[in-house]
């Protein structure tokens, strides 16, 4: 990923540099408008430029940055991590060893995360063929037979 150091003159108005206004970068990023500004507000983005009539003018990195924020807001990285990402990267090249290790420490939070989520998975689908199995021999949770009045009901709501 380039390096997404933020420049000085980030408050200055951008003249010829192409750029993007918020309601773009809302789609890019898929975060809303208001969103966009929460985070410059909140420090998580750098001051976004002006353009002369007052709008924002999101620069590519700044475009970058967004969309690393939300990738990180959709891995549920705490805001306050991310606001450290966001100083770390306003910090420049000589935080890219804190920026990985923060990083690191995050992907091993989803990790374990992501392991819970296996094994509540595999309970799920656990339950999920126990009650098709059920279903199928139309017996109750207790093993026994059930009337044809139950099976039926049984049925309902079954994937075809």
């Amino acid at each position: 990923m380039a390096d997404m150091s933020t420049d000085t003159s980030a408050t200055a108005p951008v003249a010829h540099a192409p750029s993007l206004g918020i309601r773009d970068v809302a789609e890019l990023s898929g975060l809303s408008q208001d969103t966009l500004r929460w985070y410059e507000k909140e420090g998580l983005l750098p001051t976004v430029p002006r353009r002369p009539d007052g709008r924002r003018a999101y620069s590519e990195r700044d475009v970058a940055m967004v969309v690393m924020l939300a990738k990180l807001r959709d891995s549920d990285m705490p805001t306050e991590d991310m606001r450290e990402f966001a100083r770390l990267v306003a910090g420049g090249a000589a935080t890219h060893g804190r920026r990985l290790d923060l990083l690191q420490r995050h992907r091993r939070r989803i990790e374990e995360r992501q392991a819970a989520l296996n094994d509540a998975l595999r309970a799920l689908d656990d339950k999920a063929a126990h009650y098709r199995h059920l279903i199928s021999e139309q017996l109750d949770c207790d093993g026994d037979p059930v009337s044809a009045e139950i099976a039926v009901q049984q049925r309902k709501g079954m994937p075809a």
